[in-house]
């Protein structure tokens, strides 16, 4: 009797056990806009605890990884600072339907060194013609988003041909600011989570381009089909949903995104 009793015993811790075992955890490869370097390790960082999956991340120009993945490069999820590259690619039909999302839309700003004579706040975009800014870093226009950005603010107030000649290209928004913070620049067009970031915040100044000066910075993310080759979907799909959540949203608006509703 006692026998029969630790063998149903044995059976129901085994079954509970089962019941409540999480699925196994995986590791996805995410493709990310520069622009979200500060704000997406914070939420990766909060996804890996609570999930028990893991993110392999890789930051850069949206254009570039839209090309990539045309390519057959082995991202899971795509984060793209432009939604154009977005649709694109499910045009092509690499995107898992239902998955693209506006997950914030970007601001450009001009900043400056702390240390820099300018007067960046009172100036606005008439900081770019003065003499002291001899160079003027950007993202590349041909692959960054933020690129094109600065390209038509600086047409919309009538200064892109006073400054053409001394502009700076980083490859993507990230190397833009990391030009004009090291010196490298004397000024810059950058995006302005990366004014808010630590590093950035107490060692510049800057003014916001108003957002009738650009084109609207509409950001989106969406799951790729290769997540479903790879035996990801689960946590590609988790990530997706993490990125939704209040917590994730409310890390995006103190880098200075606009939340869509």
């Amino acid at each position: 009797m006692k026998a029969k009793l630790l063998i149903s015993l044995v059976v129901i811790l085994l079954w509970t056990g089962m019941s409540t075992t999480p699925a196994l955890a995986a590791e996805i490869v995410v493709a990310a806009a520069s622009d979200l370097s500060f704000p997406i390790k914070e939420i990766i960082a909060e996804f890996e605890k609570q999930t028990g999956h893991t993110v392999k991340l890789t930051l850069g120009s949206s254009g570039n990884f839209q090309a990539q993945i045309v390519n057959g490069a082995p991202f899971d999820v795509y984060l793209s600072a432009d939604i154009d590259y977005v649709r694109q690619l499910d045009q092509r039909g690499l995107v898992k339907p239902g998955t693209i999302y506006v997950y914030a839309v970007g601001r450009l700003v001009v900043w400056v060194p702390s240390g820099s004579t300018l007067d960046v706040e009172k100036l606005g975009i008439r900081t770019l013609v003065q003499p002291a800014a001899r160079r003027i870093a950007i993202a590349n226009p041909t692959v960054a988003p933020y690129g094109r950005a600065a390209m038509a603010a600086m047409r919309h107030y009538n200064v892109y041909d006073q400054v053409s000649s001394r502009l700076v290209l980083g490859e993507n928004v990230a190397q833009a600011a990391q030009f004009v913070s090291s010196g490298a620049a004397n000024v810059g067009l950058i995006a302005h989570s990366m004014a808010l970031s630590d590093p950035m915040r107490s060692a510049g100044r800057y003014w916001e381009v108003p957002l009738d000066a650009c084109p609207r910075l509409d950001q989106a993310m969406a799951i790729l089909k290769r997540a479903h080759n790879a035996g990801h979907d689960e946590a590609a799909r988790a990530f997706h949903a993490w990125f939704r959540n209040e917590r994730s949203r409310a890390i995006l608006k103190k880098y200075g995104f606009s939340l869509p509703k």
